[in-house]
């Protein structure tokens, strides 16, 4: 008989010491790559992936040198290569330099300072094609990060273990922090577990049934939830069990968003000490007055006071 192909979603299964968290909270894979070469970095996917001020630092840091290194070329020409420069000191000189070469890198030109001769016009006409050729590429790189599809998605700070219907249940909430419509939205739960083997330590994956897979729509929020019943994995578990197994629950949600007309991803997860015994959610939105329905984001996560759902931590489940 064939043997049957262990599940893993990607995350290998055996590998040595303590790791803090599979998914970090951003959805970034807590992961770190070393080696490879200088080839292997495809500049506009690192570009377009960058955090905001990383990017904004290295436009201003690209103009700023490029200015910088044709403000020395002018400057080398000597005090005639720039008509109507402040020559008066070395420094003068060299600050004329710098913002002529800004005023043609930008195409803008005030005519205050003007070129004389082959070489100083030579290197003029360069620094206005690299501009143009410069600019055009950051214009581009802006409109990829503005236009490319994400999902932003609110999950509650801690996810449940608290009573559902007659048995216990895992439960966390999610909302959608945009104004734009995600449609068919999809999510799959996957909990993590490591035990020693004979080989160190190994981890096993679980994809959790959920009572309600999906939804098709998503203008408020979300419970989702996995009945923890004898087909669980996490069925007799207590919560030093789970400390134990550095349990994890890796979460993956799939939707489609209307104003790109693309589908989103949004990955979380909860690590062993992120979970709550106890408890359940208090409502997050309301209708006002005019009868409109009020979402409140901040209040994904808010729980109901006082906390009458209590569960004994050390309960098998």
């Amino acid at each position: 008989m064939a043997r049957q192909e262990a599940f893993d979603p990607g995350l290998t299964q055996k590998f040595e010491g303590r790791i803090r968290r599979t998914i970090n909270k951003d959805g970034s894979f807590n992961v770190r790559k070393t080696g490879g070469s200088f080839f292997d970095i495809h500049l506009y996917l690192f570009l377009v992936s960058i955090p905001w001020a990383a990017f904004m630092g290295l436009v201003f840091a690209a103009f700023f040198l490029t200015n910088l290194v044709f403000a020395g070329l002018y400057y080398a020409a000597g005090p005639a290569a720039l008509h109507g420069a402040d020559i008066r000191t070395p420094l003068s000189d060299f600050e004329s330099a710098f913002f002529f070469s800004a005023q043609t890198l930008t195409t803008v030109g005030y005519g205050s300072i003007s070129p004389q001769g082959v070489f100083a016009n030579s290197v003029a006409s360069v620094e206005a094609m690299m501009g143009l050729m410069g600019f055009a590429v950051a214009t581009g790189l802006l409109v990829g990060r503005v236009s490319q599809p994400s999902a932003r998605i609110a999950y509650s700070e801690k996810c449940l273990i608290t009573p559902y219907e007659d048995i216990t249940s895992l439960q966390f909430r999610v909302a959608n922090q945009r104004r734009n419509n995600v449609m068919e939205l999809q999510a799959k739960v996957i909990l993590m577990l490591v035990d020693e083997c004979s080989n160190g330590l190994r981890r096993d994956y679980f994809e959790l049934p959920l009572v309600r897979s999906g939804i098709y729509f998503f203008p408020v929020t979300w419970t989702v939830v996995h009945a923890i019943d004898k087909d669980s994995p996490l069925f007799g578990k207590t919560q030093k069990d789970l400390e134990r197994l550095q349990a994890e629950l890796l979460i993956l949600i799939k939707g489609f968003d209307e104003t790109f007309g693309q589908e989103v991803v949004s990955r979380y997860s909860y690590t062993y000490d992120e979970l709550l015994w106890g408890g359940s959610f208090a409502q997050a939105f309301h209708v006002d007055t005019d009868g409109h329905l009020v979402l409140n984001v901040d209040r994904v996560g808010a729980l109901k006071e006082p906390d009458a759902t209590k569960i004994d931590a050390g309960a098998k489940l």
